[in-house]
């Protein structure tokens, strides 16, 4: 592996391990994706044009191979769980007016509101074809209640939203909803296909939620410390859509009460007004450094989790897949 866990280096010599796998996974995608409407095909190919880390369903294919499940056994639900984190993406960038992602425009902003949403409902409903196609009544229970937890953790988020008295435990029920389910729910999957028995089911769900917490909160702090033009993203984009993510949420309890205030402002009315003095604000009452020993701990547990897992190099490259979610840059 890397010297350095967090490098794009890093993450690729982890997927090159399952690389044939991954491979016929972005084949199961491109042709998931087909439909014989052109728009939906226009709308698809910018989404896998728009490229990503595709971390979920390499998360699926090593946990799979770390139970012991043959090369073909996972590839179709590293698929369907990337189709539901493409659907959500489709429909966050509506609901947050959002014209960047990745470095792009984002679907929305070329093809409209409209188009959208719809393609993301097409999406997600492809998602539980195949699904439905694994022919596992445990996979398909685990998607139904997974999918139901994102629902509830978007519109959490749109409770949170401009509102600067969000509690640290509002939050993150939020994030382990929002993002952390579809983690848990891609590794608690690739168990159950790989036949492996209820402990490992059970230590891979908590793998995956530990895992997709800790992506969440890094990412939070990479949104007042990152370098735009390599994530693709906007410093502050969180702050001027009022979201108040857990740096604000720290920095808004530890602060002087002149600072706190503009923080309140901020998270009320939204905005880029103020950026530099709100990130001068974060970085002094230690915000990302407490955002980052969360995610850290929450990286710990995940790396407690794989204890129940054989000693494979499949269960090595998922603990460094750990390792890179914390130590990213972008």
């Amino acid at each position: 592996m890397s010297s350095d866990p967090g490098s794009r280096e890093a993450l690729q010599a982890i997927r090159a391990l399952v690389q044939g796998e991954l491979r016929a996974v972005d084949e199961a995608i491109r042709k998931g994706f087909h439909s014989a409407v052109p728009l939906v095909d226009q709308v698809a190919e910018h989404i896998i044009g728009g490229g990503g880390k595709r971390l979920r369903p390499l998360l699926v294919v090593l946990a799979g191979r770390a139970c012991g499940s043959s090369e073909s056994a996972c590839i179709q639900a590293a698929a369907f769980i990337e189709f539901i984190h493409t659907a959500t993406l489709l429909h966050d960038d509506v609901v947050d007016m959002s014209a960047r992602r990745r470095g792009r425009d984002t679907a929305n902003e070329i093809y409209g509101n409209q188009a959208s949403v719809l393609v993301g409902d097409f999406v997600y409903s492809r998602a539980f074809q195949l699904m439905a196609a694994s022919r596992s009544q445990r996979v398909i229970e685990i998607m139904a209640d997974s999918t139901n937890l994102i629902a509830e953790g978007e519109v959490l988020q749109l409770v949170n939203a401009r509102d600067p008295d969000t509690t640290e435990a509002r939050y993150l029920e939020v994030i382990r909803r929002k993002t952390a389910q579809l983690f848990q729910a891609g590794a608690e999957v690739a168990a159950v296909l790989s036949g492996a028995n209820t402990v490992l089911q059970r230590a891979l769900a908590d793998f995956g939620r530990h895992l997709g917490t800790a992506y969440q909160l890094i990412d939070d702090v990479l949104d007042y410390r990152s370098d735009p033009a390599t994530r693709g993203k906007n410093l502050g984009d969180d702050l001027a859509e009022g979201k108040p993510t857990l740096p604000l949420i720290y920095a808004l309890r530890h602060s002087r009460p002149e600072h706190a205030a503009l923080i309140r402002e901020v998270i009320t009315n939204g905005g880029r007004e103020g950026l530099d003095r709100i990130m001068a604000t974060i970085e002094s009452a230690g915000g990302l450094e407490y955002t980052a020993r969360l995610a850290q701990t929450e990286a710990e547990q995940a790396l407690a989790a794989l204890a129940a897992l054989p000693e494979t190099p499949y269960r090595e490259a998922l603990a460094a897949l750990v390792q890179f979610a914390v130590a990213r840059k972008h």
